[in-house]
């Protein structure tokens, strides 16, 4: 069974988030919804929850909105173009774009929890 991620849940990992209060921007979403076809979340007990694939569907869209500086209706057109923008295969496209920015952020976490760790002083122990 694949993992649902609920509408707050996936607010706080797109750090979709009110810096004054400091609650999940959820409306952002919602918006997204109405905006972009291509996100259909699973109404459960009228609650909204969100496949795997969905995320990765929001998270281009919030990395080509966000981080690119598209427009709506830009997006739009990428997400229906199924040719050069989104080609993983081409290393200048805009799918290539965003997984080189998801391996620096990921690899930026794993090096924080190491500088973390030598911090702590914690040492792994090998045990032969």
């Amino acid at each position: 069974m694949e993992k649902l991620k609920n509408i707050t849940e996936l607010s706080k990992s797109l750090n979709l988030i009110n810096p004054k209060t400091n609650k999940s921007n959820n409306y952002i979403l919602r918006y997204w919804e109405k905006e972009f076809k291509q996100v259909k979340p699973v109404f459960i007990n009228k609650r909204r929850y969100y496949t795997e694939k969905q995320v990765e569907i929001i998270k281009m869209i919030k990395f080509l909105l966000k981080d690119q500086g598209m427009t709506i209706s830009g997006v739009k057109n990428v997400l229906k173009s199924s040719i050069n923008s989104l080609d993983e295969n081409n290393s200048y496209s805009l799918k290539a774009d965003y997984f080189k920015k998801k391996i620096k952020t990921k690899s930026k976490k794993i090096l924080d929890k190491i500088e973390k760790l030598k911090k702590n002083g914690k040492k792994i122990s090998h045990k032969s």
